[in-house]
């Protein structure tokens, strides 16, 4: 892997869409979440304005810009409400995309997850370190203080499921059908793309697949995943910063 300050107008020339993981990279770690009873509170990072700022000249210099996250369309569409008219995003770990107020359902995991939930909400209810579930449509997530083994032995048990754990929750997939990698080479035929022209930044080990999908990774975490590029951590500054200001200056 080359440094950022490697990267050239010409490992430029050929992209069209650069494609953004969401926590560590646009926006700092860190999900505050409580539930009582059949009410969930949620508190999350929102997109800095500077980031909205970078976007929004992104998106007149002519790049396509897009959002892939695990997290749910309602969080995603309020942590980004001040670009969505520049963006789609791309949901639930791949599984649909939004944009400009359509939705392209890429999996139907409803089957696989429906009898599975009643099991997870009866073993968690008691579990102390269990926080809460963060309401979703395609995948269901489990945010925990720590590891909790119960949830990956009902999961395992399954078979056509599986446990993804980001370091404060799990994320319930069904296995090689949700990954976001399979969600860019939807959001690649929506936007009528080919490899060549994505570049795609991710930071944590589910982003692996995503960046392989695309001709440009760009690692926001050198330790955790590989790119042809990466950014290196500098302070105060989040990845997502550090790549738009070097591409804007090109």
């Amino acid at each position: 892997m080359k440094p950022l300050n490697k990267f050239s107008e010409k490992d430029l020339s050929k992209i069209k869409m650069i494609v953004f993981d969401v926590d560590g990279v646009l926006v700092p770690r860190g999900t505050k979440i409580k539930q009582a009873g059949n009410t969930t509170t949620l508190e999350t990072k929102v997109i800095h304005e500077k980031q909205i700022e970078q976007i929004k000249e992104l998106y007149k210099r002519g790049f396509l810009i897009n959002i892939s996250s695990g997290r749910g369309l309602y969080m995603l569409q309020e942590m980004f409400r001040g670009i969505l008219p520049f963006v789609s995003l791309t949901y639930e770990n791949g599984s649909a995309t939004w944009h400009k107020g359509k939705i392209y359902q890429h999996v139907n995991s409803f089957e696989y997850l429906k009898n599975i939930f009643p099991k997870l909400k009866k073993i968690t209810k008691k579990n102390e370190n269990v926080k809460g579930f963060e309401p979703k449509e395609f995948i269901i997530t489990i945010h925990c203080k720590h590891k909790v083994k119960e949830i990956e032995e009902i999961v395992k048990k399954e078979g056509n499921l599986i446990t993804v754990w980001n370091g404060e929750a799990y994320d319930i997939l069904v296995k090689k059908d949700q990954t976001k990698a399979l969600g860019l080479r939807h959001a690649m035929k929506i936007f009528k793309l080919k490899k060549e022209n994505v570049m795609t930044v991710g930071d944590n080990y589910n982003d692996q697949e995503l960046l392989k999908e695309s001709g440009m990774p760009i690692s926001a975490d050198k330790s955790r995943v590989r790119g042809k590029f990466y950014v290196p951590l500098k302070g105060r500054f989040l990845p997502a910063d550090l790549l738009m200001q070097k591409i804007l200056s090109l």
